[in-house]
Parts: C-alpha cells; structure tokens; sequence
C-alpha cells in the first residue's frame, strides 16, 4: 500500500511540473496557434512528424479548451524559431499531458521550423438545443462568451456550421432564442468571409455594448441521421456529404464507432453496432467505408476512413441502435425515467408508460424485470424537460430506442406526473444440481454473473413464487447444502419478501434485514411438487389450511405418515418449521385426525437435537399404529409476528408484538437480558446487547400493550414460549415500553459528518472498514445512504480508534444495491487490513433525493460532527 501511495504522489507531481508548460502560439485566442513547449528553461516547438487529431486532443485537453470541443484540426501557423524539442509524437488520446506521449528524446530530431505543427481546438459551442443548433458561445482564455446578435452574419453562421461538421446553417436567430444564458458578453465583431473552415480563423473587431436579450442562436443542418428505426435513436447511419444523404459500409464496424454517433445525435451511449443492412437497405451513394473511429470523436467526419465515395453493396450498410433510456434519482435499477433528445434529457410522463414499456427499459438497463412502476413524481420531479410523445412497446424489444411512438401527449404533463420505477435487478433463476429442472439449489443471476443464495434469506414463500414462476407446482421443502452441494462465486445476501400468492419473484419486494454470517455451507435449496424429489423420505408437510400450522405429517418408505406426539416432540417441532421456511415454533399439540388416509401408519421417535436443517437428519423414526396415541400438530411463527421499531434497522428499537389484527407493545416489568435474547433469537438478529431498562428508550408506542411481566429462560425459540399474564393484562403506559438492541443491529457514519473514516456498529461496537476492493460506486452508495450527495471520493486512511476492530473487507456494490448491508463483502471481522487501509470517503453534491422505497433515519450520534444512518424499508 505505501508503494501505491508513494506512486500516486510521484505521478501527482509529474503532472503539476508539466501543467503550464504548452502553449499555442499565433492563433487569435489561446486556443488556436503552433504548439510551443517548455522544456530546460527555453520555449521550443514540435515538428508534424505522424501528428494526428490524437495528439491535438492531448494538447487541447491540457489546455482546457476541449471540455465541450467538437473537433480538433493541425494547422499551420507559421514558423517557430529556437528549439525543436518534440518529434515522432504518438499519443493514445487518454494522456494528460503531451509529455506523457511516446516521442523520440526531447530536442532529437530531423524537421525543421517549416514542420512545426499547429493546432486549433474547437472554439465555439451551440448550447441550448442540440449539437447543430442552440445559443452560440466562443472561448476566450478559459471562459466562455455568448456572442452578440448585431454582430453576426450569415457568414459567421456558415463557418460556424462548417466547423461543426452540421452542414449548412439553416437559420440565424437573435432575441435569445435558446435562452439567455449566464456566460459574459462577447465584446468584439466577428468578420468571417465564410470560407474559413474554422471560427478562430475569423478577425475581429471591437463592437458595441450588447445585452443577454440579444444573445445570438444557430440553426445547423444536421449531417448525421438514423433512419429505419422507430425513434431518432436506432436505425441505419446515413451522412450528409456533398447534399446528398449517403450510408456507411459495415466492413470493420463496431462499438466505438456506433459510440460517435450516438454522442453526435445526443442519444446517450450505444448498446449495438449492427451490421448486414439490419434496418433495411439504404440508397444512394455509400460515402465512408472503412471507418476507424477509437469512440472519443465528437463526429463521425473525425474519425479515420477511406475517402468519400465508393462502390459498395447496400446489403452492407451499418446500423447503431443508442440507449434510449436511463433511471434518475433511485440506484441502477430504480428512479425516475429519463430518455434522451437533442443532447437533452427528458422525463417521461405516468399518462404515456405502461407495463409493456417498464418491461423494456428493465430488460435494455440488464435490471431484470419491473417490480413497480409509479407515478406521481416518486423519485423527485427532476428539472429536465417533459418527453411530449408516447412511447408505444410491445414489451418484447430489446431496447427502448426500438419502440415506436406517436406524435404528441393528447394532455398537459408536468413534473408532477413524472413516471418512476422499480426493475428488480436480478435476470434470471435457476435451480440446479438437482435430478431435474424442479429441484436443486438456488441460484440468481445478476447481469451475467450467478450466484447462491443464502438460507438465513430465503423462506417457504419465497419457494413457492419460485416454483410456480419455473412452472414447477408448488414448492414442497426448503433445504440446506447438504441436498444439492455447496455452490461457488457470489453469494446473494438481498431477501425477498414474498408474500407467497405473487406468480414471479420480480414481484416481491426485496430487502435486506439479514446479514447473517452466510458461507456456501448455507447456500439454499429448494423442491417443487413436480419434482421427482417431491416424494422422498424426509420431506414434511402440515394438513392445516394455514401455511406454517397443522398436523404434521412426514415421507417414510414411499408413503405419508402422520407424526405421534411423544417427549422429542419439542424438537422435532423446530426443526419441521425451520425445514419449511415458517421461522420458529410456537406451540406444539396432540390431536386426533378425522383423516383416513394411512390412518393405520404413524411413526413417532425421530430423536432430533433441535438443530437440524430437515427432519431427515434426525434419527430414523419407528413406525407405529396410528391408534396408539394423539398426532402432533404444530403451530410455527415467522418473524414477522414481532418486530423492533425505532431505531431505522430491524435489529434494534421499541418492541411491538401482533395480536388481534393489530400491533402493540410490551411492558418492561421484569424484562431482563434473557427476556431480550429470545426476542433477538426469534428475529435471527443474534443475541441482546444490552437490557435497556431506560424507560422508553426508543420513544413511547401507540396503540395496545399487549405483555406485560413477561418471564423467559432464555433458550426459548420464541417469545410465545415465554410465560406472561395474558394478551392485554398489564398495569403499564407507553413510558414503559421495552427496548431490544440486538448483536445484529448495524448503522453506518463517516466520522466527520458527510466525510471521514467509514465506521459502522455491529455487534455492540463501532469498528472500521477496509478499503481492500472497494470502489467508487460503493462509496457513492454510502454518501446517498447518508444522505451526502450522489458521489463520493475513496482514499486510505488510519483507524481513528487504535483498539477499534476492522469489521467489513473486501466490500463491492453491486449496480442494484440500494443499501450497504445488500453488498457483498468478507464475513464480518474478517479482513486482510494494514494499519492505513481503513476506508475514508468524501462526498460531494449535497443535493440528493431519498427513494420511495426507503426511509432515512438518522439516530443521535457520539459527536455533534459524526452523520449516522440506517436503512428501514
């Protein structure tokens, strides 16, 4: 790590020795001359020798004249005296610095001052519109003017266009047509003859005082175009040469190429570069074949090819489909839909989105399904303009761009209507490893890579969606490893929240309440009804009409048995509700069924240690008359019949129990630690912390209060098990409401409010993160998490607390995370961190939105500077 940083610095300190040392020579402004640089105390120049548009863009980006620029020509200015320091100069195009170039030694050379290279970076820009039209703005040092509408002519305007490669200009317009703008006033008359093929070639002179009102605008033809598609943004390349609209040869085209035109028609980046005339034959001319563009040209003209003109088939002409869309305001896979026009982009309206459309943008954004789509602005109303037409799916189109759409909205749409929504972010599901397509173990893809998924994140509805979504009946058992093998790569920790009646899991919510210590040893299994698994010893089921209550019954020997109560059946209980996904145990009974299915076949004696995944790992059952004694009937609990409150995680905060149809609290008369290791058990948040006898210490409830006196053991599976007076006996007011912090109760904060060291609570302390594969996104997922802008900056820094443990490495977001705990990383307390790899972030743009989806809570913090947040759904 010391040698990286000692790298990073040494490069930061090339880079500032050679800041200021080029310069443009004998052009009107600093941006237009003959490359001059400064080397040994003396100012040289650089001969033409394989100079190309490259190296101008090198020069022009260190000069800061090509932030906006649009094309970058060599040109002569005339000879330059004194040294030749450069020749032979070849960069790649992603240098900072022309010194950074291949070249031969600095001052070696064979040209003289004849060969000396100029350069003229572009030097306008049409803001406002599109790339061939909007207010004009001209550079002078590092700022840009608007220019005057009294001192500008159609010859002006034919320079302009001709510079940036639009074609001819259609109109000139003043009176601030595209706006007024903010930049400074152009003091000075432009006097093209129209003939120059660049606008810093033009003289000037000095003019009059003018006014943003007079702020003058450029319509250009356009000179590029996509025609065959359904939208401006797809469709076969046809160019403007000559007044005549031609194609482009497929011979060696690809991404980086498609890459230029869809950034010159302002249609966001490209997804497709198809060849063999894909939107139909073209006719005409085929102006350009064998084009070579690196995908960092502002035009197609800038890039290098054979000529214009030649003989070629139409069965080859080439086709680019742009992205047509992007989500704002949310994560990857979710916020406000955005489509781009004319360099701009725009927010859809909820009156012209449908189902069709949703399915579309998640499939073309690799988000896997829609989930939801909502109106009403619910990632914040944005301030782009509003998309006036309608956009008509099937909802099998690849890509958004592909879908046709009608002329105009039949009613006004404001920001208050702007369309939001939700993809799930996974694309596919599979089980596998099992005998056929109905059984094995589960996997989800996201974007291409599989992976496992965890069994503390995963129940018996969950299942069910997925069986019935495979075709696959209904699901029968939720399994460990031990079934289908342990898996390798990702594994998945997001939780559906299903509530078992959805038809696909992209239906469910998703959510991250569990960051349990997940290895491949707990990947999860899953056997649908259509399985040839559904009927192998071991498996259970319940009679009951409900999901997670009824008598329970167990395959044995090809056949269905009904279970007997006897002294075992406590833990029997615990391990057939866990095995179903149905949490823990709640009560356990002896009944007498009317069923006369194998009434004469019982087994009873399974011996099982409480523990157990499945009851097939307990010992093997006797098998009896079923007349000999009652049948065990069970009643499991989720976690859903408990919850904390309060505290913007679910592993911590005021407890509220459900009862009646409604929720309410618990007193906290002799509740102690044990009570609270159950409550922590029960929600698979590990153990209790603490007793938190401050009364009310995360605020007072509302509603009933349900327990009172509650007395546990502590190693109860539920708090049902406990003993109490009864639902509603108590002598209590809300003042008194328990409190439970859990070990898995997490929280994260930056140690100097929105930045400092990454710090996060788990297990009853603040610890570190390491910055070990942590990337940009995660950094900026935390700053949204925090509320601190959309961005973040990674650095490496020192523990703030010597004795603080290193509790998360190896942490990478992924592009649909919506929260911390949701991204992979190494178990916790587990890391490979030196003492200067602690991660240290600062955000920036404060301005950020929260998500529908998501409630940001911040909690009291140690010190006033210290931001600290956790996420509730």
């Amino acid at each position: 790590m010391e040698n990286c940083l000692t790298l990073i610095f040494l490069s930061s300190v090339i880079n500032l020795a050679t800041a200021g040392n080029v310069r443009l020579v004998g052009g009107n402004n600093s941006c237009a001359g003959r490359v001059e640089v400064y080397f040994n105390g003396e100012w040289g120049t650089v001969c033409d020798d394989f100079w190309d548009l490259t190296n101008t863009a090198v020069v022009c980006r260190e000069l800061g004249c090509d932030e906006t620029s649009n094309t970058m020509r060599a040109a002569h200015f005339g000879p330059g005296s004194g040294k030749i320091w450069m020749d032979n100069v070849g960069c790649s195009g992603s240098e900072s610095s022309i010194f950074d170039c291949s070249k031969t030694k600095m001052g070696d050379h064979d040209c003289g001052h004849s060969e000396d290279v100029g350069v003229i970076c572009s030097g306008i820009r049409l803001v406002g519109g599109s790339r061939c039209s909007g207010r004009l703005e001209v550079p002078h040092g590092n700022t840009w003017y608007t220019v005057c509408a009294a001192a500008f002519d159609q010859q002006d305007a034919e320079v302009v266009c001709r510079e940036l490669d639009c074609g001819a200009p259609v109109q000139v317009l003043g009176a601030a047509a595209f706006g007024k703008g903010d930049a400074q006033m152009w003091t000075q008359e432009i006097q093209c003859r129209g003939d120059e093929y660049q606008f810093a070639l033009c003289p000037t002179s000095p003019s009059q005082f003018c006014s943003h009102e007079n702020d003058v605008s450029v319509v250009c033809a356009e000179t590029v175009r996509l025609v065959g598609g359904n939208s401006r943004c797809a469709g076969r390349v046809e160019v403007l040469h000559e007044g005549q609209w031609g194609t482009v040869q497929d011979v060696d085209w690809d991404l980086p190429d498609a890459e230029v035109v869809c950034r010159e028609l302002g249609c966001g980046e490209a997804l497709s570069a198809p060849k063999g005339a894909y939107f139909g034959e073209g006719s005409g001319s085929v102006w350009i074949s064998g084009l070579q563009c690196t995908g960092s040209e502002f035009t197609l003209t800038n890039c290098r090819f054979n000529g214009w003109g030649m003989e070629a088939n139409h069965a080859e002409d080439a086709g680019v489909i742009c992205s047509g869309v992007r989500l704002v305001g949310g994560s990857r896979c979710s916020g406000r839909v955005e489509v781009p026009h004319d360099q701009t982009w725009m927010s859809v309206c909820d009156a012209v989105f449908d189902q069709q459309d949703a399915e579309v943008v998640c499939r073309e954004l690799d988000c896997g399904a829609p989930v939801q789509v909502l109106g009403a602005a619910a990632f914040d109303k944005g301030d782009a303009q509003m998309w006036t037409q309608e956009i008509q799916c099937r909802g099998n189109e690849s890509y958004i761009s592909l879908c046709p759409t009608s002329s105009s909205l039949k009613q006004n749409c404001t920001h208050e209507n702007a369309i939001g929504l939700l993809c799930s972010g996974y694309t596919d599901l599979r089980l596998v490893n099992g005998p056929d397509i109905c059984s094995g173990r589960v996997e989800r893809q996201y974007s291409s890579k599989w992976g496992t998924v965890c069994d503390a994140c995963w129940d018996m509805r969950a299942a069910s969606v997925l069986c019935r979504q495979l075709n696959c009946g209904i699901a029968v058992s939720v399994v460990g490893s031990d079934w289908f093998g342990v898996g390798s790569g990702e594994i998945w920790a997001d939780v559906f929240d299903c509530d078992g009646n959805e038809t696909k899991l992209s239906e469910c919510s998703i959510s991250s309440w569990s960051r349990a210590e997940c290895s491949h040893r707990r990947d999860v299994g899953v056997i649908c009804s259509n399985s040839s698994l559904a009927l192998h010893d071991g498996l259970v089921r319940l009679s009951g009409e409900r999901q997670c209550e009824g008598e329970v019954e167990v395959f044995v020997h090809q056949v269905w048995r009904r279970v007997l109560l006897d002294s075992s059946s406590l833990t029997e209980s615990s391990v057939v509700c866990r095995q179903l996904g149905c949490g823990s145990v709640l009560n356990f009974y002896g009944s007498s069924s009317s069923s006369p299915e194998h009434s004469h076949e019982c087994v009873m004696g399974f011996q099982c240690s409480g523990s157990e995944a499945h009851l097939g790992n307990c010992s093997s059952p006797q098998t009896l008359n079923c007349s000999s004694t009652q049948q065990l009937s069970i009643t499991c609990i989720g976690r859903g019949s408990i919850r904390l409150v309060g505290s913007g995680g679910d592993c911590a905060g005021r407890l509220q129990v459900f009862h009646s149809g409604s929720w309410g609290t618990v007193c906290d008369d002799s509740w102690d630690i044990k009570d609270a290791h159950v409550v922590c058990r029960q929600l698979q948040c590990g153990v209790a912390l603490s007793n938190q006898q401050v009364p009310a210490w995360f605020g007072p409830g509302s509603g009933p209060i349900w327990l009172d006196e509650v007395e546990c053991e502590g190693n109860e599976t539920s708090l049902w098990s406990c003993s109490s007076p009864g639902w509603g006996k108590h002598d209590c007011q809300h003042k008194e409401d328990v409190g439970v912090v859990c070990s898995e109760f997490k929280e994260i904060r930056l140690t100097e409010g929105c930045e400092g060291n990454v710090e996060v609570f788990y297990n009853g302390s603040w610890g570190n993160v390491c910055w070990n594969q942590m990337d940009g996104d995660t950094a900026s997922l935390i700053c949204q998490e925090l509320n601190c802008g959309r961005s973040g900056v990674l650095s490496a820094s020192t523990a703030r607390v010597e004795s603080a443990p290193n509790w998360l490495d190896k942490v990478t977001c992924r592009p649909h995370d919506s929260s911390l705990w949701q991204c992979p990383s190494s178990p916790w307390g587990q890391n490979y961190c030196g003492e200067d790899e602690v991660a240290k972030i600062t955000c920036s743009d404060k301005e950020i939105h929260e998500s529908p989806h998501s409630r940001l809570t911040c909690s009291t913090s140690p010190s006033p500077n210290t931001r600290i947040i956790s996420l509730r759904k």
